[in-house]
């Protein structure tokens, strides 16, 4: 009898193997082999740090809104009337679309649209509407827009205050940059390490003073900290204060 050439089948934590002997429910590559199977150790790229995945990558919406750190200042309340336009206003990588998902997690259902530069984006109805990157919408559809009886959520590079009033609405302007300090950003932070822990005990740590040296080189851009940051942990070789 022939015997079937030797294949290797990676798996993830959890996953199940199907051989000649039946599932095996252990982690790990496989090699499976003519009549039986073999683990293979794996190493577990952020098991060193406590982590289950590196905490800088990118998140889904609902996980990065339910760990931002903004303070809406009673914002939600007044957007249930219509009537009103919140501008969350900055340039790029400030943390106007993580304030806009953190008021959108208290309007479960609400209609959310993000305009694509080039894209004629449609505009769902429903109240309140939020759209992420408003200033790309041409301004005669931005005036249709808040031509409804609506309230919206906005983040926008550019200040449409004047022309948001000038459509009868009351606006109110968010600027995450100026809201933002060393004591938010190093919560920020340690809301992100605590959101990939794998298991009890001690995690990696972005002290005050690398938040102080990542204000010092990237300004407002939260995105840029995040990035260095997410460098920072893929080199960590343990459970200790992150350097960058």
């Amino acid at each position: 009898m022939k015997h079937r050439p030797w294949v290797f089948i990676p798996v993830c934590e959890g996953n199940a193997v199907l051989s000649r002997l039946g599932p095996v429910l252990r982690s790990g590559p496989y090699s499976v082999g003519p009549g039986y199977t073999r683990p293979v150790p794996v190493t577990l790229p952020y098991a060193r740090l406590n982590l289950r995945r590196n905490p800088f990558g990118e998140l889904g919406p609902e996980e990065r809104a339910a760990i931002a750190v903004v303070e809406a200042d009673g914002l939600a309340e007044r957007l249930q009337k219509p009537g009103l336009a919140v501008q969350i206003l900055g340039g790029c990588g400030c943390g106007k679309t993580t304030w806009l998902l953190a008021l959108l997690r208290g309007f479960p259902g609400a209609p959310f649209v993000k305009v694509v530069e080039g894209v004629r984006t449609a505009l769902p109805a429903g109240h309140p509407l939020f759209v992420d990157d408003a200033h790309l919408l041409p301004p005669t559809r931005r005036r249709r827009l808040f031509g409804r009886r609506a309230s919206f959520v906005l983040t926008t590079h550019v200040d449409l205050a004047a022309e948001i009033e000038r459509c009868g609405l009351a606006a109110f302007t968010v600027r995450p940059a100026e809201t933002q300090d060393v004591e938010r950003l190093e919560r920020a932070f340690a809301l992100r390490v605590e959101a990939a822990r794998r298991d009890s005990g001690p995690l990696p740590r972005v002290p005050r003073a690398m938040v102080e040296e990542l204000v010092r080189r990237f300004g407002s851009d939260v995105r840029s900290m995040e990035h260095c940051l997410y460098h920072a942990f893929v080199t960590l070789g343990g459970v200790r204060d992150v350097e960058v």
